[in-house]
């Protein structure tokens, strides 16, 4: 898949644990987990506002399109 989720780093980046951020964001942590996989087939824009918001970055640290 040519979009690569970066969440995994942006929480190291920050201290954050995965479950702190579902909490803030208000999603389960199966979601989150689902979502930093790269499994998940589409992400809404609020829940995507929500994390930008919770790590202090921008859509485009948390998703990277690389062409196969």
């Amino acid at each position: 898949m040519p979009i690569i989720i970066n969440l995994d780093r942006m929480l190291e980046e920050r201290g954050m644990k995965s479950n702190e951020l579902a909490e803030i964001v208000g999603i389960t942590t199966a979601n989150l987990s689902i979502l930093k996989t790269g499994k998940a087939r589409a992400i809404r824009f609020s829940t995507l506002e929500a994390i930008c918001q919770a790590l202090d970055c921008q859509p485009g640290d948390i998703l990277e399109y690389v062409l196969d």
